[in-house]
């Protein structure tokens, strides 16, 4: 029980870490990534779906992406989600072929991305302090109805405490290379 506990309680904070990673991958650094886009959604024939689904993205060079949708009436709908989505990016298209330069990003720019980032990062510990506290209110539970014993508890306690402090250092470990990243010029 108190295993299958602790495995329950690292898979729960490994999706918080993954759901941090993917949300840091949508702050833009001024450099372009194709991943970038993979969360626009476009309108095809009356369902949302997300850009990398109807278009081939590509990088031009290294501040611009080339979306080449498969469908020449398509053009249109996916330069207005690009253009619409929170990203900030201006696409314009050449025939067939969305160009979307990555606008360079001010100094002032950067700071307001740090603390978007920290932000994030701060929501990520808050869900993973949330499992620590779960996982103990379990644990407690079963001390009480008399499934395990004291020591086992206490036991149980520190290891979950031990997972809660390896991904608090992950999550803070990826905050300071995306603020690195975002500080590069």
């Amino acid at each position: 029980m108190i295993a299958e506990l602790k495995k329950t309680a690292e898979a729960k904070m490994q999706k918080s870490l993954e759901a941090l990673k993917n949300d840091l991958l949508k702050i833009r650094t001024g450099r372009a990534h194709t991943g970038l886009l993979d969360h626009v959604m476009v309108d095809y024939y009356g369902s949302p779906v997300p850009v990398n689904q109807v278009a081939n993205i590509t990088l031009v060079d290294a501040r611009t992406l080339g979306v080449q949708p498969w469908e020449k009436n398509m053009v249109q709908k996916v330069e207005k989600a690009i253009r619409d989505s929170d990203l900030g990016l201006n696409p314009a298209s050449q025939g067939d072929l969305i160009r979307v330069p990555m606008p360079a990003l001010t100094e002032e720019r950067r700071k307001e991305m740090i603390k978007v980032v920290k932000n994030e990062g701060e929501g990520a510990k808050v869900a993973i302090r949330n499992l620590r506290r779960d996982a103990n209110t379990h644990l407690k539970d079963a001390l009480k109805k008399g499934d395990i014993p004291e020591d086992d508890e206490r036991r149980a306690q520190d290891d979950v405490q031990k997972l809660t402090d390896k991904y608090i250092a992950e999550v803070d470990k990826m905050l300071a290379a995306k603020e690195a990243e975002l500080m590069q010029i």
